[in-house]
């Protein structure tokens, strides 16, 4: 604050400043005087005013008073007896592999438990555990001791039943309980190009052995993945995964494909009407269906190691008329049906060995010769469909090696099978046709956005 002096000092020098102003003035406008003697005087309380405000604190020298407070130390004895009351729990995670045996998968967990040992052994459910795949996670939770609290695992037969497991202690003993899974649904894309085969091409680009098989059945009518393909195909795909946790539990059904084959490009995408039942099939672009009448090899990987040609055979050393195309591939492949039909003969059948003939519809009829076995329950009379297994491959009767004879019959005439020409089935129309090219739209996009860029151009197949 100010002491009285200064301000005697302050308002003396205002009013000097004012009343030189006032002879300065004496001679303007009244206006102009008014004015000038109005700023002033706001100019000299302006500055008074400033001369009254406080100046800010000095804390430096303020008086420091200092507090003190005893407080309580903990109480470690309770701390500990409190930790002692409450069990300790440990959660270890694995995942199963190849050759695992319950023992190995337990010890592997920290699992040091007898009675969880056995129960797993002998509980139905919980026996489950030992015909998990590997790459399958298992988590377990046990006490300090190693005996188990809790396991869970995720069970997956291939269908769309997938449960979760969990077997915990209950008392002295064990329960296992399995609930439905709730999966998370994700569509990836990938594409690959061929070098050598396949399943070569698909492993580089990660995809599972279940989508490569996908895209075998889904083109199998227009190439043989036997002898069709060639250095620098290259495919594209868009499929369904299931996840839960982050983990991959199952992969789903392929939605769209593209091959480019020996300068073909063959597209496939998946469409099911809703509601309908009886299942969905694979179609072009375009909407016409990609299941022919007859697939074009009843083998999904094999090579040819006899046309449909002149020969001299192997066993009779005579120049003789091959009827059928063999197919050489390892002993217990599956063979599948080429077409819908009617098991007309099951049994041996001479140089055929044992041998399954199926009739078809208008004369048509195929014939599977020097099987090792046949399909559990396949016999004459009964219905199979296109793709379903009816035997394996073996070299019974007039074989040299494990292949299979296959024959394509039109009125019980011969035909070369990898040349007939047949027909697909019927294509979309109408209603169907306007719900179809919505999917097809989404799926044409993506196959745009993985094709790689500056590859060479090929023409879309005819169908």
């Amino acid at each position: 604050m100010f002491s009285q002096d200064k301000f005697t000092r302050v308002t003396s020098r205002c009013l000097s400043v004012l009343q030189s102003c006032h002879h300065r003035i004496a001679n303007t406008s009244a206006k102009t005087r008014i004015v000038g003697a109005g700023a002033l005087f706001l100019g000299a309380f302006t500055l008074g005013a400033a001369g009254f405000s406080p100046a800010e604190p000095d804390l430096k020298d303020a008086p420091v008073n200092p507090v003190s407070v005893e407080l309580p130390l903990p109480n470690l004895a309770q701390q500990i007896s409190t930790l002692e009351d409450n069990a300790q729990y440990y959660v270890n995670e694995e995942k199963v592999r190849s050759g695992d045996t319950l023992a190995t998968l337990l010890n592997r967990l920290g699992v040091d438990d007898e009675q969880a040992a056995s129960f797993i052994k002998s509980d139905t459910l919980a026996r489950s555990v030992m015909q998990l795949r590997a790459g399958k996670r298992v988590v377990a939770q046990t006490d300090d001791s190693g005996e188990l609290v809790r396991l869970s695992a995720t069970l997956d037969d291939g269908s769309d039943n997938v449960r979760n497991l969990v077997i915990s202690r209950d008392g002295d003993n064990f329960k296992a309980d399995a609930a439905p899974a709730v999966l998370e649904r994700r569509v990836e894309m990938r594409s690959g190009i061929i070098f050598s085969s396949l399943f070569a091409a698909t492993d580089v680009a990660q995809i599972p052995d279940g989508v490569a098989m996908q895209l075998v059945d889904m083109f199998a009518t227009n190439i043989n993945f036997a002898s069709d393909l060639r250095r620098g195909d290259r495919f594209n795909v868009v499929y369904e995964t299931f996840w839960q946790n982050g983990d991959l539990v199952r992969t789903g059904r392929v939605l769209a494909g593209e091959f480019d084959n020996a300068g073909n490009r063959y597209q496939a995408v998946w469409f099911n009407e809703p509601g309908n039942k009886t299942g969905g099939g694979y179609y072009a672009f375009d909407g016409k269906s990609l299941k022919k009448a007859f697939l074009k090899s009843p083998l999904a990987f094999t090579r040819i190691s006899s046309g449909f040609s002149m020969r001299l055979h192997p066993i009779l050393g005579q120049w003789k008329q091959h009827t059928g195309v063999d197919f050489a591939a390892p002993t217990g492949t599956p063979i599948h049906a080429a077409a819908d039909g009617v098991v007309d003969f099951v049994g041996q059948q001479n140089g055929y060995g044992n041998i399954v003939v199926i009739k078809h519809w208008s004369g048509y009829s195929t014939a599977y010769g020097h099987m090792s076995r046949f399909a559990s329950g396949i016999k004459k009379g009964m219905k199979v469909g296109q793709n379903d297994v009816i035997g394996f491959v073996g070299m019974t009767g007039w074989a040299t090696g494990p292949h299979l004879h296959y024959e394509f019959r039109v009125n019980n005439q011969p035909r070369n099978p990898l040349s007939v020409e047949v027909p697909n089935n019927q294509a979309l129309t109408g209603p169907q046709m306007q719900r179809f090219r919505t999917v097809a739209s989404d799926m044409q996009h993506r196959m745009a956005m993985l094709r790689v860029p500056g590859a060479p151009d090929v023409k879309l197949a005819s169908r």
